[in-house]
């Protein structure tokens, strides 16, 4: 038996409005759980691209940055380095680094946008391990013939001033070059090499 008392309009009215108020509750208590989700700050700024001021980097030094956890290599080399690369191509496993990770600017003699300065990935491609830079004239160079390069002392593998590896090391393939750009002649971008738009 139905009740003709009852006001239709009023219960559809009342229905609607609680699962709206319902609805909007659950958003609103399940917005601090989806925000748990997201990446903070710092994880965002671990894979953020860097800026450097290479403006006080004289020839013949290198510079050691950070970039996604891993040290980035920035050398600027002199003239006699740069002759000393091209005197290499026998000795290099990869010389034109076509089994090597760089991009497309970076596939040259030198792996570089500019000649002059070479910027890798300070991580070995044997076991991830952080050569040293050892000079020509070093005192801890491995071999008389050394021309200056990467050495890593734990399983022996050389890289050369352009980051390429000799043969007859552990190390498979040349040093990674990263992606990256100039924003100026003194000031370098790693993790972005998009162009302008």
């Amino acid at each position: 038996m139905e009740n003709s008392n009852v006001d239709k309009s009023r219960r559809r009215f009342l229905t609607a409005a609680a699962t709206v108020v319902g609805g909007a509750g659950t958003v609103a208590g399940a917005i601090p759980f989806i925000a748990t989700m997201a990446p903070s700050a710092k994880t965002k700024a671990v894979g953020a691209p860097v800026e450097v001021d290479i403006s006080n980097l004289q020839p013949g030094e290198r510079l050691i940055k950070e970039w996604q956890g891993k040290p980035v290599w920035i050398l600027r080399r002199t003239k006699e380095m740069l002759e000393d690369i091209a005197s290499q191509d026998a000795d290099v496993r990869d010389p034109a680094s076509d089994a090597s990770a760089q991009p497309d600017y970076a596939k040259n003699e030198y792996r570089a946008r500019e000649d002059e300065y070479l910027i890798v990935l300070g991580v070995c491609t044997h076991l991830g391990c952080s050569p040293k830079f050892v000079l020509k004239d070093g005192d801890n160079r491995p071999s008389e013939d050394w021309k200056g390069g990467f050495f890593c002392p734990c399983h022996g593998s050389r890289f050369d001033l352009a980051g390429r590896v000799f043969k007859g090391v552990p190390a498979p393939t040349n040093l990674v070059v990263p992606p990256y750009k100039f924003l100026s002649p003194s000031l370098l971008l790693i993790g972005d090499d998009s162009e302008a738009v």
